[in-house]
């Protein structure tokens, strides 16, 4: 007989192991982190910020797929601890332009360590990280080349 609550149970959602893995990964980035007086959030920002050195708060938020509430206290905290610079643009007053602090690039030289210890947490093979990564960018529906 079969069951009409079968799709409820937790075992049969993407989303839980999803959610479960990102919140287990973010857990064990922390330690990494904190030497760097970083939030993940934080981390990724500074990430955007050393690809790009210049980036409006609205180019970063696609980037990291996150709004602009959620990032501005993130990056009034970036700005505070002097690894980047928000300013109103003066073509229009509504984009907020930041620009990476020699302060901030030279964080990423202390950064360096923390992808290489994160490798050592991953319990993957490197074709099943790849193709978790792919899965993971096909998923969100963007090529990750284009970020």
């Amino acid at each position: 007989m079969s069951d009409k609550y079968e799709s409820l149970k937790l075992c049969n959602q993407l989303c839980f192991p999803l959610y479960a893995a990102s919140r287990e990964i973010t857990k064990r980035y922390k330690p990494l982190l904190d030497k760097l007086d970083l939030t993940y959030t934080q981390y990724i920002a500074m990430m955007v910020m050393w690809e790009h050195k210049e980036v409006t708060v609205k180019e970063m938020g696609e980037c990291l797929f996150l709004d602009s509430g959620t990032l501005t206290p993130v990056l009034k905290k970036l700005e505070q601890k002097g690894y980047v610079l928000r300013q109103r643009s003066t073509d229009d007053e509504r984009v907020m332009n930041l620009t990476l602090t020699d302060k901030g690039l030279a964080l990423r030289d202390d950064a360096l360590s923390v992808p290489k210890n994160m490798g050592k947490c991953v319990t993957l093979e490197p074709e099943e990280a790849d193709a978790l990564y792919k899965a993971l960018y096909k998923l969100l529906g963007v090529d990750p080349k284009k970020l």
